[in-house]
């Protein structure tokens, strides 16, 4: 969330903020808090002040056998009424933990304003997408003609948006995940993580609204957890009520998890094949970051992911979004989108974000460090490095032969056990 220090002092400018992704901040309704909460101080203070005259003049009295009681009395009365303007700041402060959590974050200078993805910004391209002398189907059709992937299965098992797969293909998905894994684990520094798929709703708030956007999360009935939509919401968690050694970061991490989505705002948006599901499954790429170094990591983190897809030879292009495409809690994202033949169309594969402090707040993430020991919030930065279902997708659309057969690409070949290509039995 965001520092409300900066609300105090300078509200005009979150205001300004807000509004370029198209936040509009109820200004007055904070003012209206935050005037409340100075009358109370400033009459706790009044009242702590007092109450320490009364009891220096209790002493005194005492001391010259005088009678104190009248003054035992004010005293007792004092205390009374500080311990109501007592529940009521604590009452008022969570009013005021509320309301600041309903507050996106703002986007850095660099952002783009727009509206929507129409209006986000074209960072680099690699890759030449491949000329086909045959008419290109897409994953559904691809995978099906293997008899590798099966969705009316799926559909029986656990109704619309699951996929089953199959033989090579099965073996094909986790290919792409180990493969990820150990690049990501061997040549870019990060540990491999093995956590939850349950976290508790106080988790799901840290890394984002859970009160804007628990209908795109699978609750457990009857309990407190939700299944993970991805493993950002407990690897962040980790360091959640923890102060750190400033030596200590960056920390780094790689985890490879299934992740649940409800898809409850999307209606109606793919719903055929592999791109949007209930279930899938990604290797997620966190850094809980120095903030001095926060921006170099985004940097450094959107390209170890870049660097599954050149290693897999797939087109993408890397966009920055524009200020109404961002997340609830990000500053500044990427997004790497893949090149589907199939459908003549950059899409998704990756979400790269710098939340600064935005999270660590929500968290109380902080570490330790500088001359005078003091504590601050740390950074958090994350993305997909990459979504394994849509790579897959990407790689049977990019990799299909006339034949309906499936080239594996070079760079999985020794994850499959010398499997080359994907073929119908």
């Amino acid at each position: 969330m965001l520092d409300i220090q900066l609300l105090r002092k300078d509200l005009p400018a979150v205001v300004a903020g807000l509004a370029r992704r198209g936040y509009a901040l109820d200004e007055a309704g904070f003012r209206t808090l935050e005037d409340e909460r100075k009358s109370l101080q400033t009459r706790t203070e009044q009242l702590q002040a007092k109450r320490n005259a009364l009891s220096k003049e209790v002493g005194a009295r005492k001391s010259r056998g005088e009678d104190a009681s009248s003054v035992l009395a004010e005293v007792a009365g004092i205390g009374d009424e500080l311990k109501a303007n007592e529940a009521a700041l604590s009452a008022l402060q969570g009013r005021l933990d509320h309301f600041l959590r309903t507050l996106p974050n703002i986007p850095r200078a660099d952002v783009a304003d727009g509206k929507s993805a129409d209006d986000n910004v074209e960072v680099r391209r690699w890759g030449v997408p491949r000329a086909f002398d045959f008419p290109v189907r897409d994953h559904v059709d691809v995978g099906e003609g293997l008899s590798l992937l099966d969705f009316e299965t799926a559909a029986k098992v656990s109704g619309a948006r699951f996929s089953i797969l199959r033989g090579h293909l099965a073996r094909l998905h986790r290919a792409i995940a180990q493969f990820m894994l150990d690049v990501h684990t061997r040549e870019h520094g990060y540990t491999e993580i093995y956590s939850p798929y349950m976290v508790s709703g106080e988790c799901a708030d840290g890394v984002s609204s859970l009160a804007k956007f628990k209908d795109d999360l699978f609750k457990i009935e009857g309990r407190d957890l939700y299944l993970i939509p991805t493993s950002e919401y407990s690897v962040t968690n980790f360091v959640r009520d923890v102060i750190l050694e400033e030596k200590s970061l960056p920390l780094k991490f790689a985890c490879h998890s299934p992740c649940f989505r409800s898809e409850a705002g999307s209606h109606g948006k793919d719903t055929r094949g592999m791109i949007r599901q209930h279930q899938f499954d990604k290797v997620e790429l966190v850094q809980i970051v120095h903030p001095e170094r926060s921006a170099e990591a985004h940097e450094e983190l959107t390209a170890n992911a870049e660097t599954i897809l050149k290693r897999l030879e797939l087109p993408y292009r890397t966009m920055l979004l524009c200020t109404g495409d961002m997340g609830f809690a990000s500053a500044r994202t990427y997004d790497l989108e893949v090149w589907l033949p199939g459908q003549n169309a950059y899409r998704e594969i990756s979400s790269c974000s710098n939340y600064e402090a935005f999270q660590a707040r929500r968290m109380q993430a902080r570490f330790k460090g500088g001359d005078k020991g003091r504590t601050e919030p740390v950074h958090t930065i994350n993305g997909s490095g990459l979504a394994v279902g849509r790579t897959l997708v990407a790689i049977l659309e990019n990799y299909q032969q006339a034949d309906g057969s499936v080239v594996v690409p070079d760079a999985l070949r020794p994850w499959m056990g010398g499997v080359e290509r994907l073929a119908r039995a």
